[in-house]
């Protein structure tokens, strides 16, 4: 490859002493001039030389350009693979068509989302929004449909109720939203043959750097095998659990978020033929889907949920969700090296800070007095009901599925507690999640 890389410049270098060549010959084979004409045929022929030189200097630009790119391309191999994303970024991240994909049902309030996702939106041909409703609300359609060319409308077409069993009638509502979820990620990527896809609901709205973020991490999460998915979400994002001077500080976890989510079209691939036909989220967090792979989350969350109504009756919303702090401040995430969250950098840099922090009791932290400085600090859990335990007595969500906490990245829950940073962790040298946690 290289080698044909080098031929390509050298075939360039032909071309441009070719043409100068090939004007000399011009300039030397024209016919005698008369006298009289003498000072316009030289001034004219100042002008098409003018215009020649120009054109070659396009040339030798041209010329350089690339070769200083493949240059780049070249030495990308010679590199770990840490580099690449932010190479990627640099290359070929900016044109990639990232499409939103709103799932919709019957809530009116749609509205709110689709007038943030399109206030923020800086390119409808880069960021289309597909609008998927379900359920055949007439209101909600017509709210949809006043948007005009600024979205694609598209319906669910099977509104029939589905069959389960007897004891699962009352979670009817969480069997459909899984075939909607099926339907719509089918159209986006085998009808609309798109790459990759960024997922809300109609009950989210969106951060000013909403699109920013995600055009950003596509790089990442493309080159990177042990992520799968991208998350606006904090789980543990209120406003005291979370520092609002870093907000362009994100983290991996292994605790999939959603609520604006990116996904890949080889992952959907893989998903897709064993999509479950109800409770998808929680599914998705099975360790036989996530195969230990991780997906980034920011400190501060890029969306907030403003629906309490739905299938889930307002689960967690009044004691958690209604709290989250929606980031405020645009961080130009495309100029930023992200490739600290790539999986060798990120892990060893991790492990050092979590298991350097000093060890201290929770009374500790809730007391105050013996502690000097903002943090970080350690809290160690060794047992379910000890993470539990610590979980609720610090704030954060004491839930658990499959094993793994909300935020959890090798079991360490990172969060503020009274403005310093505290690790909520299980002992050093930890190797899995125990799925009878949950």
């Amino acid at each position: 490859m290289v080698r044909k890389k080098g031929s390509l410049i050298l075939c360039g270098a032909f071309l441009f002493v070719a043409w100068n060549a090939l004007l000399l010959l011009y300039l030397w084979g024209r016919p005698p001039m008369g006298r009289v004409n003498l000072a316009g045929e030289v001034i004219r022929l100042a002008e098409e030389v003018e215009v020649q030189l120009e054109t070659q200097k396009k040339l030798l630009k041209q010329i350089e350009s690339h070769r200083a790119l493949w240059a780049r391309q070249k030495e990308i191999g010679k590199k770990p693979v840490h580099t690449v994303a932010v190479v990627t970024t640099l290359v070929s991240g900016p044109q990639v068509i990232i499409p939103i994909l709103v799932i919709a049902c019957d809530r009116v309030t749609v509205k709110r989302s689709l007038d943030k996702l399109i206030q923020y939106r800086p390119s409808p041909e880069l960021y289309p929004i597909i609008v998927s409703q379900d359920c055949g609300h007439a209101e909600t359609a017509r709210v949809i449909g006043s948007y005009g060319e600024q979205v694609t409308h598209i319906s669910q077409p099977d509104l029939s109720d589905i069959r389960v069993r007897p004891e699962h009638r009352k979670f009817q509502g969480y069997y459909k939203i899984a075939r909607h979820y099926r339907w719509a990620l089918n159209q986006v990527f085998n009808t609309f043959s798109q790459s990759t896809v960024v997922i809300v609901e109609d009950d989210l709205e969106v951060a000013p750097d909403f699109f920013e973020y995600f055009r950003a991490l596509y790089p990442i999460l493309r080159s990177d095998p042990t992520l799968w998915c991208v998350s606006a979400w904090n789980d543990n994002g209120r406003d005291a659990l979370v520092d609002s001077s870093k907000a362009e500080v994100l983290y991996r976890t292994d605790f999939f978020p959603g609520l604006g989510w990116m996904l890949l079209k080889e992952m959907w691939d893989e998903l897709e033929p064993k999509w479950p036909s109800a409770f998808w989220d929680d599914w998705m967090r099975q360790p036989e889907q996530r195969k230990g792979r991780s997906c980034i989350r920011p400190e501060i969350s890029r969306t907030i949920t403003f629906g309490r109504k739905g299938v889930s009756l307002g689960q967690f919303f009044d004691q958690y969700l209604r709290y989250i702090k929606l980031n405020t401040e645009f961080v130009p995430f495309t100029k930023l090296d992200l490739s600290y969250l790539l999986k060798e950098k990120y892990e060893e840099k991790f492990i050092k800070e979590v298991y350097g922090a000093p060890l201290v009791k929770i009374e500790d932290l809730q007391q105050g007095g013996n502690l000097r400085g903002p943090g970080p600090y350690r809290v160690q859990y060794s047992s379910r009901d000890s993470f539990k335990v610590f979980a609720r007595n610090l704030g954060v969500m004491d839930d658990l599925k499959s094993g793994v906490p909300r935020t959890g990245y090798r079991g360490v829950v990172s969060f503020l507690y009274r403005g310093r940073r505290v690790f909520l962790a299980p002992p050093e040298g930890w190797t899995q999640y125990d799925i009878s946690w949950s």
